[in-house]
């Protein structure tokens, strides 16, 4: 059986200072989290567990990036972490520091119905 998107939600995060990856990514995602309410588990009788949940994360430099944390930190479903060449790096000229930002599409999955 194959499955079905039911949900896409896009966000964006940043890592001011230290040019962490991994920790804009996770705020890319805490991002698009927030914008979703899915009351359909409750209203259909599904349980979230059901849900395979696919993100993708886009940076300037995508093996910088640690997916095994970032799965860990999804609320539901069996999820999965792909990094991907994307964001943008932005270089502040007055210290050099280096800003990164980066993209995620989170997306959620069932179980076709049929």
């Amino acid at each position: 059986m194959s499955d079905q998107r039911f949900i896409i939600e896009m966000g964006m995060g940043n890592s001011q200072y230290g040019q962490d990856y991994t920790k804009a990514c996770a705020r890319a995602i805490e991002d698009a989290i927030r914008h979703s309410s899915i009351p359909m588990f409750a209203a259909l009788g599904k349980d979230p567990k059901e849900m395979r949940v696919q993100v993708t994360v886009g940076v300037q430099d995508p093996d910088k990036v640690d997916c095994a944390a970032l799965v860990a930190h999804l609320p539901r479903g069996k999820a999965s972490v792909k990094a991907v060449f994307g964001g943008m790096n932005v270089t502040n000229p007055d210290d050099s520091n280096v800003l990164v930002i980066a993209s995620a599409a989170v997306e959620a999955f069932l179980p076709k119905q049929v």
